[in-house]
């Protein structure tokens, strides 16, 4: 968000907060240049009566000029009295700001928040009822901040990438988000049909959205991270606001029983092969539960120390060149190419975790699975799926994960 940061763009929509003080009168701000040369009427010479003061129009901004040390989260508000507005300009090395005029000319609201350590002018012009016109100039300058107090956003899925129907949005922060509340309210995801969802903060780093149930084939997504200037506590703030767009492809979904040894592969409901596979044996079974493809290589290498098994066990494995690997957890699980264990493969389960299959098999998934396909498993001894294990976010009721949102 800094001027001095070269991640650093553009702004944001202005808070609601501000907006308040707009309607509650700007009471702590200067007032406006009163028309020139405007007379007061003495009164009325006949009667000795003195009448009331003529009403000085007034421009009115919500932050006083010369002020320095503003609050980048601050939203410029300007307010007439006695007058009608009819353009407020605000310009800085960090750009302009734009704004909206309210139809009746007595207020004008910024569209967006304030860049740090810069330098603003605000130049208001108004004209009374009487044709005369009032202007404002007001100079101030803006807390600078360091990039430690500023937070970025990153996305996933891509902008502009086709992904499975079990893809989350995932959103990480590069420094802490300690007012989780206050930023989700900047963060929106709409869909197209449109879908229900919501926020799940995996940790003040981390966030997720997903819908209630899992996306529909072909749909449209926009994920708007408003979040540039908004205070995310402890004297963090946005530093940058993101737009992602990207799009749902297929319904891919992965059905593994361990008790039969078969996966079955459905897209877009109808099954198109059922293939054998071998999972985890006793004592690395593989994890229970709903899990999304992470990543894909065509081909990894696979050491045992990854996963906890020393080098000089029994158990200890170093290959080079494990073909067509989709990764479905952080912990180490994948689908992939398992040439070693064929004979096995639709009769008993002997890898140490993984889903594997005959290479042609393997590469035959390989080549149709995107990331966000969904592999659904059962039958396994072993622990069940989590939501933090990769994208486990299926892992849990709507209910209860609409219960991590911060709002």
């Amino acid at each position: 968000m800094t001027a001095r940061s070269v991640r650093r763009p553009g702004a944001a929509v202005a808070s609601l907060s501000l907006l308040a003080l707009v309607s509650a009168g700007l009471s702590a701000c200067e007032s406006g240049s009163a028309l020139p040369g405007s007379q007061q009427d003495s009164g009325d010479p006949s009667t000795g009566a003195t009448a009331e003061p003529a009403a000085q129009p007034r421009l009115r901004l919500n932050v006083r000029r010369g002020a320095s040390e503003v609050p980048v989260d601050t939203v410029l508000a300007v307010r007439a009295e006695h007058a009608s507005l009819e353009t407020v300009t605000v310009s800085s090395e960090a750009g302009a700001v734009e704004g909206e005029l309210a139809s009746d000319g007595a207020t004008w609201r910024a569209d967006e928040r304030l860049e740090p350590g810069a330098a603003y002018t605000v130049r208001s012009v108004g004209r009374t009822a009487a044709g005369d016109e009032v202007t404002r100039v007001a100079r101030f300058t803006t807390a600078d901040l360091s990039l430690a107090e500023q937070t970025y956003a990153s996305i996933a899925p891509l902008d502009g990438e086709t992904v499975g129907v079990g893809m989350p949005v995932v959103v990480t922060f590069d420094v802490p988000v300690t007012d989780r509340a206050e930023f989700e309210r900047h963060m929106h995801v709409q869909s197209t049909p449109r879908q229900a969802g919501t926020w799940h903060w995996v940790s003040d780093s981390e966030a997720h959205w997903r819908p209630r149930t899992y996306w529909k084939a072909g749909t449209q997504v926009h994920v708007d991270l408003d979040v540039n200037g908004v205070a995310a506590g402890e004297g963090v703030y946005g530093q940058h606001d993101r737009e992602i767009d990207f799009q749902v492809g297929d319904a891919h979904v992965y059905r593994v029983d361990a008790r039969t040894h078969q996966m079955k592969v459905f897209s877009n409901g109808e099954l198109l092969r059922t293939l054998p596979v071998t999972t985890g044996k006793p004592g690395f079974e593989t994890r229970n539960g709903v899990k999304v493809i992470i990543e894909k290589f065509d081909e990894k290498r696979m050491n045992s120390e990854t996963v906890g098994i020393s080098a000089g066990s029994s158990e200890a494995y170093d290959i080079d060149d494990v073909q067509w690997a989709m990764r479905l957890t952080y912990s180490g699980e994948f689908i992939h190419a398992a040439p070693w264990s064929v004979g096995s493969q639709g009769r008993a389960n002997v890898s140490h975790g993984c889903t594997g299959m005959s290479t042609a098999d393997a590469g035959w998934l390989y080549a149709m699975t995107r990331r966000g396909d969904v592999v659904e498993t059962v039958g396994t001894e072993g622990d069940d799926m989590t939501l933090t294990n990769g994208y486990g976010d299926w892992n849990a009721s709507f209910k209860e994960y609409r219960e991590g949102s911060a709002l």
